[in-house]
């Protein structure tokens, strides 16, 4: 008999990676390509379907997909489109489920990547026990998705929970794909504390070992072992990045009174530098009624299948109402 298994795909700016899970959070296949290089829609989903199929041929003696689950930069459910996501190739309206349930041959559901990672980690992760939590994805930009009272919020249109594109630099802010400036995520992910190391390097004389790289080689993980060695302009982008990061969770705090924020993706992987100055500035900035009562975690599915496993759970769990919240 074949065991049973959902495709769960994230689509990411620079990657976009894919697998197939059981109903236990088992998975059974995982791969991933890049994103960045097609600047063909119709070419990208041609190629991504072929690799799962050849992915599931290879083993068809044991798995049957029942269905796919994606999440997407601005992934709308409602319309099974992604819609003007700014840190893809492809511009506007893109009709993704459509095109995906020609290609695969079963039902596929979409919804915005930091929703499918939170619904992961109501599933999978931290969040098994919790009813009113957020997160906060920080990979190429910044998302979030903000469960209340055990509901995904989407909102009247389906773009709630839009942190990434809050203003945080009203006043000659640093410029975003979106088109406008001052955007949380171009300080406060993956490419965000690239962009203020460099900064930092260009206003300051300290050495650092971080000079002899160039923006496109740069990633979190060198920043974060620049600062274990005591890299000044490392810490100090950790500092900064957490501080602002610290502040905009406090008004999330003020907006949702959860129970827990959980950080996931690359730029939380580098543990205390995130963490300890991101903690202090939201308690700084928090009404003292919320004071010390919000957890800040790192997901439980941290590592190359969390967001897999968050995409799948949008087909094993699509009998419970937790994308119906407005």
């Amino acid at each position: 008999m074949k065991r049973k298994v959902a495709i769960g795909i994230d689509i990411g700016g620079t990657s976009t990676k894919y697998g197939a899970v059981d109903e236990f959070g088992q998975i059974h296949f995982q791969g991933r390509l890049s994103t960045a290089k097609f600047g063909d829609f119709e070419t990208y989903v041609k190629v991504l379907t072929r690799n799962i199929q050849n992915e599931l041929e290879a083993g068809n003696q044991y798995m049957e997909v029942i269905g796919v689950g994606i999440g997407a930069p601005h992934g709308v459910r409602q319309r099974g489109t992604i819609e003007h996501a700014s840190n893809l190739p492809w511009k506007g309206v893109l009709p993704l489920v459509s095109e995906m349930k020609a290609c695969m041959g079963v039902d596929v559901t979409l919804t915005n990547d930091a929703n499918a990672a939170a619904i992961g980690e109501l599933i999978f992760g931290g969040a098994k026990d919790m009813k009113d939590f957020v997160m906060v994805t920080l990979g190429t930009g910044l998302g979030s998705a903000i469960f209340s009272n055990g509901k995904l919020v989407e909102g009247h249109d389906g773009f709630a929970g839009e942190l990434g594109h809050v203003t945080f630099e009203h006043e000659n802010g640093r410029y975003c794909r979106c088109g406008r400036r001052g955007c949380l995520e171009t300080y406060v992910s993956a490419t965000g504390i690239k962009r203020t190391i460099f900064k930092l390097l260009a206003d300051h004389f300290d050495d650092s070992e971080l000079r002899t790289i160039s923006f496109d080689n740069l990633s979190t993980h060198m920043i974060t072992e620049s600062a274990k060695a005591g890299d000044v302009v490392a810490l100090e982008a950790f500092r900064y990045t957490g501080q602002i990061l610290g502040s905009k969770l406090a008004e999330t705090i003020h907006h949702t009174n959860p129970e827990a924020i959980f950080l996931l993706g690359g730029l939380s992987q580098a543990g205390m530098f995130i963490f300890e100055p991101t903690k202090e500035h939201m308690e700084r900035n928090v009404h003292p009624v919320f004071n010390q009562k919000v957890q800040l975690l790192a997901s439980e599915l941290e590592g190359a299948s969390a967001s897999i496993l968050g995409a799948a759970a949008l087909v094993w769990h699509s009998d419970k109402e937790l994308l119906i919240s407005v």
